[in-house]
């Protein structure tokens, strides 16, 4: 039984599409707005539900470019870890905000966002379509509502401050700070990602309100399609399961260990899902087979907070193949 828009497919375990019905969609949802021309198709989901795999399907028979919105896939040399485009499918489809930059420097959300809209633009001034694709709620937001992120100045020793409560306590007691003063921020936030913890935290500290209440919408730059990948419960947390044993099968933990060769161990970036867990197993403090079970847990509540997310967002049109996802993009680049 097809649950109503914006469900989760959590509920009860049960088997549901997001935002689906039984009978068949006479009109799909779009992020229309007058005098805005330019056509942007953003695919999104869980990690790991299969949103890059249909993306790229997408992109291939409509003549597209891939702009990435996930936090982690900006970093070089982190590729297995976050499940990174492989080349046979970059060689087919021109990928945008992959490997730009190291995993020793800062890359905020303001920045994504410029750097994203530019090569929005750029790819429809070549005449094909743009995909936005991933599993970033902020990165996702900041684009498709052209958010106007905060202007805050970093305060330095704020931030050492944080990271220092880090080290002593513990990543998850500077996100449980998160959910007591900003719980909206805290859905939108990587849980892992020690920098947009930090980041969301500084905001808040240093103009006494919350990060997600200074968020405002800016005018919008494009036409947009949402299109999001519904998947049971059972099947994502089967999916969740092979990309972990595919990821330590060919090669995780010889990936961190290069990294940790160049890069301090210690660094923020590496508190990613599937990265500590593996700098934990190299120092000896859990098992292989326990780093295995930790991943696939912490990868599974992540997709779970990514769910409470997407379901907010009343726009998007849940699909559950590429056959579905093909007649949205068809009427949606047809209709002027």
């Amino acid at each position: 039984m097809f649950t109503k828009t914006g469900d989760s497919c959590f509920s009860n375990g049960r088997q549901c599409s997001f935002g689906r019905k039984k009978e068949k969609r006479k009109n799909f949802k779009r992020n229309n707005q007058k005098n805005v021309t330019k056509k942007l198709i953003v695919i999104l989901g869980p990690t790991a539900s299969g949103k890059s795999e249909l993306a790229v399907k997408l992109a291939k028979k409509f003549k597209g470019e891939i702009v990435s919105a996930d936090s982690r896939q900006v970093y070089k040399g982190m590729d297995m870890g976050t499940a990174k485009p492989t080349k046979k499918e970059r060689e087919m489809i021109n990928y945008y905000l992959i490997d730009i930059k190291n995993p020793n420097q800062i890359y905020t959300v303001g920045q994504y966002k410029k750097e994203a809209i530019k090569a929005i633009n750029k790819i429809i001034k070549k005449g094909k379509s743009p995909f936005l694709v991933g599993g970033t709620g902020l990165y996702l937001k900041a684009v498709i509502e052209n958010l106007e992120i905060p202007k805050v100045k970093p305060d330095w020793k704020l931030r050492k401050s944080l990271e220092l409560k880090i080290k002593t306590r513990g990543l998850k007691s500077l996100y449980d700070k998160l959910i007591k003063i900003d719980p909206e921020a805290a859905y939108i936030v990587d849980s892992q990602n020690p920098r947009r913890i930090i980041r969301a935290l500084e905001i808040a500290i240093k103009t006494k309100k919350p990060f997600s209440q200074q968020r405002k919408k800016g005018k919008p730059l494009f036409d947009i399609l949402e299109i999001g990948l519904s998947l049971p419960e059972k099947k994502l947390k089967e999916k969740i399961g092979k990309r972990v044993n595919k990821m330590i099968k060919t090669g995780l933990v010889k990936e961190v260990k290069n990294l940790i060769k160049i890069y301090d161990k210690n660094l923020p970036t590496f508190d990613a899902i599937g990265y500590r867990e593996i700098i934990d197993y190299l120092s000896k403090k859990i098992s292989l087979a326990e780093v295995i079970k930790k991943i696939e847990k912490n990868t599974w509540h992540f997709a779970k907070r990514q769910m409470t997310w997407f379901k907010g967002d009343k726009r998007i049109n849940w699909v559950e193949n590429q056959k579905e996802a093909e007649k949205l993009i068809k009427k949606f680049l047809e209709n002027k």
